[in-house]
């Protein structure tokens, strides 16, 4: 019987969907935490077959904790209910606009915009609007205003409050298409932009003046779709590595092109202007999906500084840290700006799997330095999320929420670390009722005033 690690251990699904109220928590937390804290991730419906099974390609579960006046008042997960969940479940078509019928249940990313929440993913498919308790509305296009699919990846301005993204989708060719959406929910600006084939792009940064493009080698494979991958995108070892700045008030042929060493990049951490061109922090692997296509396992990414000219120069490239890490993330009221504090995940092969390791990276760029906390053995944790103490907080001063789960015991729990400390004792343990399975983004959404 063939084996797939991505259907075992803690990547394996949950079967159910769960709702529990007035959970256990041991600390205490802070009572300035209102707001909801969501994850999204694949969790398959049903019995993948463990020989094509690609841990991209599940189906769509969001887990999420409130947290009001020091109480962790629920825990819900729940599938995103695309047409063929909703069938599988049983349950009535969620009604609403889909792009080129790429009906996906989305499990990559969730995030509030415009007192909304979306759960997105890539790759030609549209987000999809969920209520406050993760029950899903529908396939979303803004108000008719977005006529593709969307990105997994948004970096929302710190300043003015718009949605940046580039989106692909193998039927545009080579293009991507460049999207700017207002506090509004709606796409104030669109542009198709021409890179060297069609690439999978996961992440993109901004800065005040530019919009990063990375054009790597990992793109579209017709010869995986007709045999059947669930995602045919494959690394391609003639093709260039590049990173190009788009202006942000440009327009579409006006993309600045760097060549860089061969590489992927899945998660960019920060950039900000520097001179006439940028810095940008990235989590750097050297290849991708070039020898394992179920899901990334090609030796632990690395923390990487880049330093772009904005005049096609050569670009310096700076190694910050030699540890193995992904899932890099910073206080989000410096995205896009200079910055000195960012957080990441240690990382490690093993065996087929790209697995999260039981330590927390906390960065100082500028004084150089790195903080780790270490759980206990067996602990795998996800991407930590920073939350401001307040507003005028000054950088990296609040909490870090993370998700961290205890092979020992097949359990989850949500921690709270002092994010300024993250070594010393939690803030709280939110203990959950099920197991979180391991997956990829979430977001700290603040209930209003």
């Amino acid at each position: 019987m063939p084996t797939n690690p991505y259907l075992l251990g803690n990547f394996a699904p949950v079967e159910t969907e769960v709702t529990a109220a007035n959970l256990t928590v041991i600390g205490s937390l802070p009572t300035e935490l209102n707001g909801r804290y969501l994850r999204n991730g694949p969790n398959p419906l049903g019995s993948p077959d463990p020989e094509t099974y690609h841990w991209f390609t599940g189906e769509g579960m969001v887990h999420g904790i409130s947290v009001r006046d020091g109480r962790a008042e629920w825990y819900r997960n729940r599938w995103v209910r695309s047409a063929s969940v909703a069938a599988a479940l049983g349950e009535a078509t969620r009604p609403g606009p889909i792009h080129a019928d790429m009906d996906f249940a989305a499990n990559t990313n969730v995030i509030g915009h415009d007192g909304r929440t979306f759960a997105l993913v890539e790759a030609g498919s549209r987000p999809y609007e969920l209520d406050d308790e993760l029950e899903t509305i529908g396939p979303c296009d803004f108000g008719g205003t977005l006529r593709g699919g969307y990105t997994a990846h948004p970096k929302k301005d710190p300043d003015t409050g718009e949605l940046f993204a580039v989106s692909y989708f193998f039927g545009w060719g080579n293009d991507v298409e460049v999207t700017v959406i207002g506090p509004d929910a709606t796409v104030r600006s669109a542009r198709r932009v021409a890179l060297g084939g069609a690439v999978s792009l996961h992440d993109t940064a901004i800065t005040k003046n530019w919009i990063v493009l990375l054009d790597l080698p990992v793109l579209f494979d017709l010869d995986l779709a007709v045999a059947g991958a669930r995602f045919p995108y494959r690394w391609f070892e003639d093709y260039h590595a590049r990173v190009g700045l788009l202006p942000r008030a440009g327009n579409s042929t006006e993309v600045l092109w760097h060549e860089v060493a061969p590489c992927y990049v899945f998660h960019t951490m920060n950039a900000y202007d520097e001179g006439a061109g940028i810095v940008l922090d990235v989590a750097r692997h050297d290849s991708m999906f070039r020898t394992q296509l179920l899901g990334p396992a090609e030796g632990p990414p690395t923390l990487e500084r880049w330093h772009i000219d904005g005049r096609g120069g050569s670009v310096k490239e700076e190694r910050l840290d030699d540890r193995g890490q992904e899932f890099p993330r910073v206080d989000e009221r410096f995205l896009g700006r200079n910055y000195s504090i960012g957080f990441s995940v240690s990382v490690m092969t093993q065996g087929d799997i790209l697995g999260t390791e039981s330590g927390l990276i906390r960065h100082d760029l500028e004084a150089n330095t790195a903080q780790v906390r270490h759980f206990r053995s067996g602990a795998t944790l996800g991407e930590a999320v920073f939350v401001p103490k307040d507003a005028a907080a000054n950088e990296g001063d609040g909490w870090l929420l993370t998700l961290v789960h205890q092979a020992e015991t097949d359990t989850s729990d949500l921690y709270v670390l002092n994010a300024q400390d993250i070594t010393g004792e939690p803030q709280a343990i939110v203990q959950l009722p099920q197991r979180v399975p391991a997956g990829f983004h979430g977001n700290w959404i603040p209930y209003a005033d």
